[in-house]
């Protein structure tokens, strides 16, 4: 029995700098879901917009890079909080991004949940993995720490709209780095909300910056900008991929290749009915710690322990 209210359409908006813009282009194109049908329209990001993400997350380095390890980590654990509260939502929208069931779409939405709390526990901890004392001959002491590499841009998976963003978005803000996010190109409506749980959870703004549109039109003047640090290829095919990382190449950004994926017929069949196996990556399985440490740098300090006595040494 309808209630005759006209029903309420969401305005998808991007995320810059803590706020939510349209397009400065005022361009907008059409969301479509697995079956063609439209879902909403979305705003094409320019490059005057990637330019203004850059501002916005060089500005929420300084602190967020200088914010103790522990409280990143509350801040996306509450992230996640935010993420379990709003998982209708998710599920709904990734079941139409990716032409899943609701079940199966909601064990999705659950794993990018999962998966955000484990990167959420990684940041304090990471510091220990790869940094440490070093033996040295002499009396120093020479310790290795990792710390952030500054602000990066992350080509998200163009296949997984959720789980595959929040597994490239995570680890990049977990070690203190800044991050501008390119949406998946076809389904962005996922990581456009997640910009509206990222605004209403601690995090500051400008962390985070996620923009939606054509791929190639807004990474290329992100691989050149002089003031983007790194860059996660993920989501470029081949041909991108390699012009990027030329482009990159000028001021040095440290790059992110997406693995190698060899080619076998029967395995892209699986990843063209499993939207969490494609992109080179499984997004379902065990993260590891490579996409924690592909933007850290180490910083190595010697220190004098002082004089040396009778007993060998003074400390």
């Amino acid at each position: 029995m309808s209630d005759g209210r006209l029903s309420v359409f969401k305005t998808y908006k991007l995320y810059v700098g803590g706020k939510f813009p349209r397009s400065e282009s005022g361009r907008v194109y059409e969301v479509s879901d697995s079956k063609g049908r439209w879902l909403a329209n979305a705003p094409q990001s320019s490059r005057k917009d990637a330019r203004d993400a850059v501002v916005a997350a060089r500005k929420a380095f300084g602190g967020w890079s200088g914010a103790t390890a522990y409280n990143r980590g509350q801040i996306l654990y509450r992230v996640a909080e935010m993420l379990e509260g709003r998982r209708e939502q998710f599920v709904r929208e990734v079941a139409d991004a990716e032409g899943l069931s609701k079940s199966k779409a909601a064990a999705v939405v659950g794993a990018a949940v999962d998966r955000w709390v484990w990167y959420a526990g990684w940041t304090d901890k990471i510091g220990q993995v790869v940094g440490g004392a070093n033996p040295v001959a002499g009396p120093f002491f020479n310790l290795s720490t990792p710390e952030p590499t500054g602000v990066v841009a992350v080509l998200a998976p163009q296949e997984s709209s959720f789980l595959g963003l929040v597994s490239v978005v995570a680890p990049v803000i977990a070690t203190g780095n800044t991050a501008v996010v390119i949406a998946s190109a076809d389904s962005p409506l996922p990581a456009l909300s997640l910009g509206e749980v990222l605004a209403t959870s601690d995090l500051p703004g400008g962390v985070v910056n996620i923009l939606s549109g054509k791929t190639a039109e807004i990474a290329a003047p992100l691989a050149s900008h002089q003031d983007v640090n790194g860059i996660d290829l993920t989501g470029a095919d081949a041909e991108l991929a390699k012009e990027l990382e030329i482009a990159a190449a000028d001021n040095l950004k440290r790059v992110s290749r997406p693995p190698v994926s060899h080619h076998h017929p029967e395995k892209e069949a699986h990843s063209a009915a499993h939207p969490q196996t494609v992109d080179g990556d499984d997004w379902s399985a065990d993260p590891g710690t490579r996409r924690l440490t592909a933007f850290l740098e180490t910083k190595t300090v010697w220190h004098p322990t002082g004089a040396l006595g009778a007993s060998g040494s003074s400390y």
